[in-house]
C-alpha cells in the first residue's frame, strides 16, 4: 500500500443518512414541496428522475451526494442532483472532508460487498446504517485524496452539466414537436 494510505471504514470518510418516509398524504406531483426520493424506483443511468414530492421531508440528501438502495436489491447507486427527501429504501452517502468524488467511487467499489446482501436464502435484501458504517474501504493520504479530487470532481461536474442540457433540451422538444406536428408552428 502507499506511504499515508489505510485501510480504514466508511464512518471515517463519510455520513450516511438513512432514509425515512414522509406520511403519504404529503406525496404529490404537482411539484409542491421537496422532492421525494422513495427508493431505487426513481434511479436512472447516473441521476433520479423527478417523479414525487413531499410537503413534509423527514431526512434530506444534498447536492451530489451518492444515493444507495438499501433494500433488495442492495446496492445500486445515483448521485443527488439537487437536495431532496430520501425514504426508507435509500441512504444518502456524503464527504465528510470535501471529497464527494472520492467517496463516490469508494462506494461503486464496494459493490462485491454490497451483494453478499442481496445474497441466495435472503429473503429480503437489506442493510443498515451501522454495517454501512462499517464497510472497509481504502483511505488516501489527504495529498492523494486532494489530487483525485481536482481531477475527477471536474468530470463529474461536466458529466451533472451535460445531464441538466439534456434534460432542457428533453423539455424543449417534448414542447415544440406537438405544436409543430400538428401545425401550430411553421419552419
Amino acid at each position: 500500500m502507499h506511504e499515508g494510505w489505510k485501510v480504514g471504514k466508511l464512518s471515517e470518510i463519510a455520513e450516511i443518512t438513512m432514509g425515512q418516509s414522509p406520511d403519504g398524504k404529503s406525496y404529490n406531483k404537482d411539484g409542491i414541496g421537496t422532492v421525494f426520493y422513495q427508493g431505487r424506483a426513481e434511479f436512472s443511468t447516473r441521476f433520479p428522475t423527478r417523479r414525487l414530492f413531499t410537503t413534509e421531508p423527514k431526512r434530506i440528501a444534498k447536492k451530489f451526494d451518492t444515493l444507495m438502495s438499501v433494500r433488495a436489491p442492495v446496492g445500486d447507486l445515483n448521485i443527488a442532483n439537487e437536495d431532496c427527501c430520501i425514504g426508507r429504501g435509500l441512504a444518502a452517502i456524503h464527504s465528510k472532508d470535501n471529497h464527494q468524488s472520492f467517496v463516490h467511487y469508494t462506494v461503486v467499489s464496494l459493490r462485491p460487498q454490497l451483494d453478499v446482501f442481496n445474497g441466495e436464502g435472503t429473503v429480503f435484501g437489506c442493510i443498515n446504517r451501522d454495517a454501512l458504517n462499517n464497510m472497509d474501504v481504502i483511505i488516501p493520504s489527504k495529498t492523494d485524496l486532494d489530487k483525485f479530487e481536482t481531477i475527477v470532481s471536474t468530470f463529474d461536474t461536466e458529466i451533472f452539466n451535460r445531464s441538466e442540457e439534456n434534460d432542457r433540451l428533453r423539455t424543449i422538444r417534448d414542447t415544440l414537436l406537438p405544436k409543430l406536428m400538428n401545425g401550430e408552428i411553421e419552419i
